[in-house]
């Protein structure tokens, strides 16, 4: 991937609402380097910017006994635009407090695959890395940029390590051979998120996401390709697609797909997400606005015996339709996500 250069420090830029010059003094970390970026104005109201990076391999502080160690995000926002995106205060961090500019601006990390090269020497056998924590690695940037593909021909250099992919996007099967080439000496695993397999709910709550039949079909081909690919059910939202008929759905085409597992969890919801999603579900399912509102007045996550039927549920499903129990390969599970003061570490 070519680099991109960075704007001089008098540069001033209106899409961001940023002064290089006049903000300098003021803005620190992660915020100076996103006013210094370079805009590249596109279609669909979505700006793409560059972001000089500092590190792409960081360390994950959590007590929730997540499986992965380190996270890899190659881009800063995502233009998929889902509706209950629980990453959305992630651009808070450069002083963007606008809940859509998560999904109008998007930073693309700069010399990704030098530093990579550099920190993979910080990883320690049987610590997994995960890819896709909180920005999808395939988004619509990918296309142009290139960064998730440089990070994979980086990591086919080396042997012996942990790999899990998050995406929602059939795009990762432009990468089957870099990641048949990874998967011959690590252990790899590509999890495609898909929520729902009614296309036409699919479009409402994910709305520049690719068609689900097009990523389980995804799932299909990287599975015959010798990449073990699996399907994330996640988030799980409440009363919209948390039907029994709905999640058996899934599991079949899932099954049907040759997904080697799926898991499902429920939707977490951040103040920042809940600005963007409750009005979405006031607009679409006003039937259900007051009980999101009750629901999450004053928590993010779902009440913990939600999550043990929803488990039992899907396990269920899973034994019905005769894919492999989620236990039975450690694949990556990118929800539910850490608590707030953990978080930091896996969206950098």
């Amino acid at each position: 991937m070519a680099s991109l250069p960075l704007l001089p420090e008098n540069h001033e830029d209106p899409a961001l609402g940023l002064s290089a010059a006049g903000a300098a003094a003021k803005l620190v970390g992660i915020a100076r380097l996103a006013a210094d970026g370079e805009s590249l104005r596109e279609g669909h109201n979505v700006e793409y910017f560059t972001l000089e990076s500092r590190s792409i391999l960081n360390r994950v502080a959590s007590s929730r006994n997540l499986p992965f160690t380190w996270a890899i995000n190659p881009y800063r926002g995502c233009e998929f635009a889902c509706k209950y995106c629980y990453a959305r205060y992630t651009h808070e961090f450069m002083e963007l407090r606008d809940g859509v500019d998560f999904e109008r601006k998007i930073f693309v990390k700069q010399q990704t695959a030098e530093l990579l090269r550099r920190e993979l020497k910080k990883v320690k056998r049987g610590e997994e890395i995960a890819i896709g924590t909180a920005t999808d690695p395939y988004q619509p940037a990918e296309r142009r940029f290139e960064v998730t593909r440089a990070i994979l021909e980086e990591l086919a250099r080396h042997s012996g390590l942990e790999i899990g992919i998050v995406t929602k996007s059939n795009l990762v099967t432009r990468d089957a051979e870099v990641l048949r080439q990874i998967a011959a000496h690590n252990r790899l695993f590509v999890n495609m998120s898909v929520t729902t397999v009614d296309v036409e709910l699919a479009r409402k709550l994910e709305p520049r996401a690719p068609r689900p039949d097009l990523r389980l079909d995804a799932v299909r081909q990287l599975n015959l390709a010798g990449v073990d690919a699996g399907v994330i059910c996640a988030p799980v939202l409440p009363q919209i697609t948390d039907h029994p008929h709905a999640l058996e759905a899934l599991v079949k085409a899932a099954s049907e797909a040759g997904a080697k597992y799926i898991f499902a969890n429920p939707l977490f919801l951040k103040p920042c997400s809940a600005a963007i999603f409750l009005p979405f579900v006031a607009e679409h399912f006003p039937q259900l606005s007051q009980f999101y509102q009750a629901r999450y007045a004053d928590r993010a996550f779902l009440p913990k015996g939600y999550s043990e039927r929803l488990s039992h549920l899907i396990a269920a499903y899973r034994k019905k339709y005769g894919i492999g129990n989620e236990h039975s390969r450690r694949s990556l599970r990118a929800h539910p996500a850490p608590d707030t003061g953990e978080q930091m570490g896996l969206f950098s």
